[in-house]
């Protein structure tokens, strides 16, 4: 592929190649072609839900052809991590479903994508399906509007690494919020999870005069309230994880009431949008890893992985690598903690050992809000990052809002982002710049917290009312 250089170059790593520009480089050398080919590729995830991305490629014979097979490749790796699959339906020249099955057999360069998303994830062996273009199935989307059901009384709770934070909700007023202090991920034992858990939530319980329904947040991959790959619980052995997937389904059935949980990004999102009393909404948490949300034009929420800690950002071929996949230029490496530290050393800031990763953090942060011009250079680094990377993400989602949040933003570096980030958008992606409003939590869009955000999600069986 052409890889073009940027006209923002980050001040720490002159080689960054952004995806966006390299994608938009490939469109227009396509289509100056002349003869171009047409692309369909669907996705299909849980439910029978698809999604289709349409593009177009070089034909067969055409001397840039092989360039088809790197390019198609980062698209399919953004689209799975985005969306979600376990069956890739490549409709197009059949040499690139070819190089696509190749990528993600089992011992393939996407391998780890494939057993993932596949076996992990849908609990399906991951294929891909070479075929013509008209033969991909249509698109088949059932978001859920969930959220804004500010109705009841009603328990939000959010679980986190270090805690377990639960409120008690009426009519869209907190009116009680406890942090739990607990150590969910080295515990094996599934029984820990449910009973703490379960604990909080009647302790919610018994400050409401009745319970309506029930609504949470948590990091990791959910599917139907099932979690299916989540870090809180990676200390639970395999044979027993089974325990963990229905631990939701059987707290629904306990107490009886409507039960929605979801992944952390997608309620952090939700809270956005309920603030600005729009859709459209992108939340994207730069914290220890890159974690993402999204909530569409239509106020649904889509049912999409959004895991864009693992989607392609930048193709410069040395960039660098993602410690769980092994894949490279991925965002965790760019909107994190993660890119703080890996930066840190070339401007000649030292980590301090046998500290934990937030310390780490405040150390770095400790020094750009001193002056040091160095630390400056870590934050406007992953604002040109973050300009690039926002064009890269509105190719595959309609964004009206893009809410930047994290530890990484805390203090004097989330303006150094935001407005580093603007500066891209509004000089190299213009349409992007005028279409996408991006800004940090401010006091308006903090007035709907994670937990009334939470707790909104379950839609009542009956109205109050009624009971």
């Amino acid at each position: 592929m052409i890889l073009p250089q940027p006209r923002f170059v980050p001040p720490l790593d002159p080689d960054f190649r952004p995806a966006a520009l390299a994608n938009r480089a490939f469109d227009a050398e396509v289509a100056a072609a002349g003869g171009e080919v047409r692309l369909v590729l669907g996705l299909e995830r849980a439910n029978g839900n698809l999604s289709r991305f349409e593009t177009r490629v070089f034909p067969e014979g055409h001397p840039r052809f092989a360039a088809n097979l790197a390019h198609v490749e980062r698209i399919v790796k953004f689209l799975l991590w985005a969306r979600g699959g376990w069956s890739l339906f490549a409709g197009g020249p059949r040499a690139i479903g070819e190089h696509l099955a190749r990528a993600y057999a089992p011992n393939g360069a996407r391998g780890f994508d494939a057993r993932f998303l596949g076996e992990q994830v849908y609990q399906k062996p991951f294929t891909v399906i070479s075929c013509a273009a008209e033969e991909v199935p249509p698109a088949c989307e059932s978001g859920q509007a969930l959220g804004r059901h500010l109705d009841g009384c009603r328990i939000g709770f959010d679980l986190g690494a270090s805690d377990l934070k639960v409120s008690a909700v009426v009519d869209g007023e907190p009116i009680f919020s406890e942090e739990i202090v607990w150590e969910p991920v080295g515990q094996v034992d599934p029984n820990y999870h449910y009973s703490r858990i379960h604990d909080a939530l009647k302790l919610a319980r018994s400050k409401l005069t009745r319970l309506d329904a029930i609504g949470g947040s948590s990091a990791g991959i959910y599917v139907d309230n099932r979690p299916m790959v989540a870090s809180l619980f990676r200390g639970v052995p395999a044979e027993r994880f089974g325990e963990i997937r229905n631990m939701f389904l059987r707290l629904r059935d306990e107490f009886g009431v409507p039960l929605e949980v979801i992944n952390d990004g997608d309620v952090t999102a939700l809270a956005g949008a309920m603030s600005l009393e729009d859709d459209g909404v992108l939340g994207i948490a730069l914290g220890s890893s890159e974690a993402a949300g999204y909530v569409d034009p239509h106020g649904s929420i889509t049912g999409w992985l959004n895991e864009l800690a693992f989607a392609p950002v930048d193709y410069n071929p040395t960039a660098p690598a993602d410690e769980w996949s092994r894949d490279t230029g991925v965002g965790s490496q760019y909107f994190s903690q993660q890119c703080v530290f890996r930066l840190a050393p070339l401007v000649g800031i030292d980590l301090p050992e046998d500290a934990t990763k937030a310390e780490k953090l405040k150390h770095v942060q400790g020094y750009l809000e001193a002056g040091h011009a160095g630390a400056r250079q870590i934050w406007e680094s992953i604002g040109v990052y973050l300009g690039y990377g926002l064009a890269q993400y509105a190719s595959f989602y309609e964004i009206k809002h893009v809410l930047i949040l994290g530890r990484v933003t805390s203090g004097h570096g989330g303006d150094l982002i935001l407005r580093g980030a603007k500066e891209v958008l509004a000089s190299e992606f213009p349409k992007v710049a005028a279409a996408i409003n991006i800004q940090l939590p401010d006091e308006k869009s903090r007035r709907v917290g994670q937990s009334i955000a939470a707790a909104s999600l379950p839609r009542l069986r009956q109205s109050p009312a009624t009971y």
